[in-house]
Parts: structure tokens; C-alpha cells; sequence
């Protein structure tokens, strides 16, 4: 197996899958690939992945219900999906479902290797951090035993200004990754996160919308894509942050440049 990382890719274009199993493989990957949705979850359930690229729009099993699926018996397994035909509503329901991310058809070779390479380095470094904070709680248990109920060094220490960012009335919570506003836990998409965390740290600065692609999920791309990528994701956080969605007060868009972060 290879140390880069198992991908699973599931599209029924025969000859797109060769290829990019071939662009993949060469890029140092284990690739498997699926004809049809079906097929897919059936290797999902088989064997471990770390990565799965498919296309979203695909003859039999379509590629959002089977997205679905996937994020219901594997909630933490990554998925990229492909589309030809990008539009705000099914962008917002496949980051619902458990999306990562998406790429525009024609797929670019280079553009697929960052993906990969981008995501999975952020599982290794999700997962890491996640065994650090587990191995932490575990020794906090195991002092306060010791020191027979004195408690308040160790509430401080598990709630250190190195977990929370506040901007206003936001604390985005970094270990669990999710958002509270008024004492409310909001639950919001992994990488709907990672934008909302760029934009709170350069706050209430704009950000423009190659920076919030690059800083938010690791990787370049052009500014048309840029700019895609980040509607969607500042469509999902606007649902959940602002009172009216349609006239925001926290997220605003600079026309043309990207987006700031207003809290305070």
C-alpha cells in the first residue's frame, strides 16, 4: 500500500477513470476505481480509503445519494466530487450531505494532485491533533484523581486561549471544530469551517477569494474557481451565522475582491 494515500475514484466515463487513476498513480497514489455508485459503496465497505473522488452526476445510483451514504457509514472519509454544470443549489446540498470539496469539469491533472495532497495532509494532521487532545484529557482525568478534586487549574488549562478564537459574539472552538454563538453549539461543514477560521483571523480585514481557497483548504487555484468555491462555502456559513441571510451583516462580500469578517 502506498504511504501517499488509498483513493477511490467512481465515474461511469470508462476512459476517465483510466486517466485519472493513471495521473494519480504517477503522482505516488494507490488507486481503485468504480463504474457506478453502486460499486463504490460496495468497495467502501470492503476496504479502508482515504480519499474519493466521483462524479456527481452519473446514470444508476446518482452521485448525491450515494454521497450520502457514504457520509452515513463513514462520516470522516473525504469526498471530492466532480461536476460539469456547477450551480448554488447542489453545491450547498453535496457540503450538507458531507462533501469536501468539488472540481470543475474538464478536470485539470495538476488541479486533482493538489486536491489529494492538500486533503490528505489534513486528515494526517486532523488525526494527530485529535490523539493529542484525547491523550490531554486523559492525563486532565487522571491529575484531578490525584489531586483529590481541585479543579480549577485543569478547567483552565482545557479551556486555554489556544482553543478558542473569538471574533464578537463568534468562538470558533479549534479542537472540536465547530462554532458557538450565545452559549449555542452550531454544527457547521468541516471545510465551511476552515473558511470561517481564515476569515476570523485576518478580520476585519477583506480577504480576497484566492487567499480564502489557499489559507482554507491548501491548495491554488484560479480566480474563477476562487471565487466559486468560496459563494458556496460563505452560502452554507451565512445559513447558519446571519439573522437574515439575504441582507448579511457579519459575512460581507467586497464585489470583486473576496470577503470580510465583521463581529465586533
Amino acid at each position: 500500500m502506498s504511504d501517499n494515500g488509498r483513493i477511490l475514484i467512481i465515474d461511469d466515463e470508462a476512459a476517465l477513470r483510466q486517466t485519472l487513476a493513471r495521473i494519480l498513480q504517477r503522482a505516488g497514489f494507490e488507486v481503485t476505481t468504480a463504474q457506478d455508485g453502486e460499486q463504490g459503496l460496495s468497495y467502501i465497505q470492503s476496504t479502508n480509503f482515504d480519499l474519493v473522488f466521483m462524479d456527481l452526476r452519473m446514470p444508476g445510483m446518482a452521485g448525491m445519494d450515494a454521497l450520502k451514504l457514504i457520509h452515513a457509514s463513514h462520516p470522516d472519509l473525504p469526498v471530492v466530487l466532480f461536476t460539469a454544470q456547477p450551480d448554488l443549489t447542489s453545491a450547498v446540498d453535496a457540503l450538507r450531505n458531507g462533501a469536501t470539496d468539488y472540481l470543475l469539469k474538464p478536470l485539470k491533472p495538476q488541479a486533482m494532485i493538489d486536491r489529494a495532497q492538500s486533503i490528505l495532509a489534513r486528515q494526517k494532521k486532523e488525526k494527530r491533533k485529535r490523539e493529542i487532545v484525547q491523550q490531554i484529557e486523559a492525563l486532565q482525568a487522571e491529575l484531578k484523581s490525584l489531586t483529590s478534586g481541585q479543579t480549577g487549574p485543569l478547567q483552565a488549562a482545557s479551556l486555554g486561549t489556544d482553543r478558542f478564537l473569538k471574533r464578537g459574539l463568534l468562538a470558533l472552538d479549534l479542537h472540536k471544530r465547530r462554532l458557538i454563538i450565545h452559549e449555542q453549539t452550531i454544527n457547521i461543514p468541516p471545510t465551511s469551517f476552515d473558511y470561517l477560521l481564515v476569515l476570523a483571523r485576518h478580520s476585519p480585514d477583506v480577504v480576497d477569494y484566492q487567499t480564502l481557497v489557499t489559507e482554507a483548504q491548501g491548495y491554488q487555484t484560479d480566480a474563477r474557481e476562487a471565487q466559486e468555491l468560496t459563494k458556496w462555502h460563505i452560502y452554507q456559513l451565512r445559513q447558519a451565522i446571519e439573522e437574515d441571510a439575504r441582507e448579511p451583516s457579519i459575512l460581507i462580500n467586497v464585489r470583486g475582491i473576496g470577503y470580510r469578517l465583521v463581529a465586533d
